[in-house]
């Protein structure tokens, strides 16, 4: 192969690493076990994946934009309890609220993602106006978030056991297939993911607001001098972030049947890592949507195909913690490169 050729295909491997990496994964997981290769699996890896995506595009707008958010866990497990605690069954023995109606579905999920938005608006207003750093911005109200959950899990008659009994046209959400029940059917939870993807694709690529992200994240200094409210845009993009994590907390409790306040624990770590694997950079304003996707579905096939062939859970951390230090460090050697 003359040098044009090794350059094109160096820069073809540079350009969607990311995927190489999630073919060689899957390919080296099925070559030890081939019954890896299956819709059964990969529907089970898509149903896993499905919050943790909506998750990521929440934690990619604020990456992108310049920041990070260690809030987006604790606000998946404030919005799973909320909406749970709603949504139990009238003859169930040990309802949260006894004496409550029974609600519209709409109502308790609209319920608990305006309160995810709120987190993120709040996020958004001490960046943006009083100048805090994100990261300790959003290590607050992780710990706030958490206080706030806890403490409304623990009221009385619930005083902190686990919610469940949930609705049956709830669970559906999390659980339900289109289709007849079956090899395969696809679920609801995957559809609703892929619908949430395109329109974050969508605010990315075809809006003002997209542009404004990826600008502010570039350089915020050009885009307050290019005439961009700065301020009011970083507020939006907090808003819609907590306003995601707010749906993904819906969609765990109904996958999940159930919800305490410790859901989502963790789950800003694992949102962040799938974002700089996927291509999102930790310098901000660079990262797309297919590439967040692709992050979340090589920690997915990591979990769930590793533990398919047998590989112990802490070979599994170490294999994941090498893939981010390597993402990052990739991402950084391009950031010098340019500059």
């Amino acid at each position: 192969m003359n040098t044009v050729g090794v350059k094109r295909v160096q820069h073809f491997l540079t350009q969607n690493a990311i995927y190489v990496v999630l073919i060689v994964l899957i390919a080296g997981i099925a070559l030890y076990d081939s019954t890896f290769l299956s819709f059964t699996t990969f529907r089970d890896i898509l149903l896993q994946s499905s919050t943790r995506a909506i998750i990521a595009l929440g934690a990619a707008f604020i990456l992108i934009a310049g920041g990070t958010d260690l809030s987006s866990g604790r606000v998946v497990g404030l919005t799973a309890v909320i909406s749970a605690s709603m949504l139990q069954t009238m003859d169930y023995p040990r309802r949260f609220f006894p004496d409550m109606p029974e609600l519209p579905l709409w109502l308790p999920i609209l319920l608990a993602v305006i309160a995810g938005l709120i987190v993120g608006l709040i996020n958004g207003v001490i960046v943006a106006k009083f100048n805090v750093p994100p990261f300790i911005t959003t290590l607050g109200t992780m710990v706030i978030v958490y206080g706030v959950n806890s403490l409304y899990f623990d009221m009385k008659p619930n005083e902190s056991q686990p919610i469940g009994g949930l609705r049956e046209d709830f669970g559906h959400l999390g659980t339900g297939f289109f289709g007849p029940s079956g090899p395969y059917s696809v679920p609801y939870i995957v559809v609703i993911a892929i619908v949430i993807a395109a329109l974050v694709w969508v605010v990315f690529n075809k809006t003002k607001l997209g542009k404004n992200m990826y600008a502010i994240g570039g350089n915020v200094q050009a885009a307050t001098v290019s005439g961009i409210n700065v301020a009011a845009n970083l507020i939006i993009i907090y808003g819609i972030a907590g306003a995601l994590y707010g749906m993904a907390g819906v969609l765990e409790a109904a996958r999940t049947g159930g919800a305490t306040n410790n859901y989502g624990n963790m789950y800003e770590l694992d949102a962040i890592a799938a974002c700089v694997v996927g291509g999102v950079s930790v310098n901000g304003g660079v990262g797309t949507v297919p590439g967040v996707l692709a992050g979340v579905l090589i920690f997915s096939v990591i979990n769930y195909g590793l533990t398919f062939i047998g590989v112990s859970p802490y070979w599994q951390l170490i294999i994941k913690g090498l893939i981010i230090v390597a993402a990052v460090a990739f991402d950084i050697r391009k950031y010098v490169a340019k500059k």
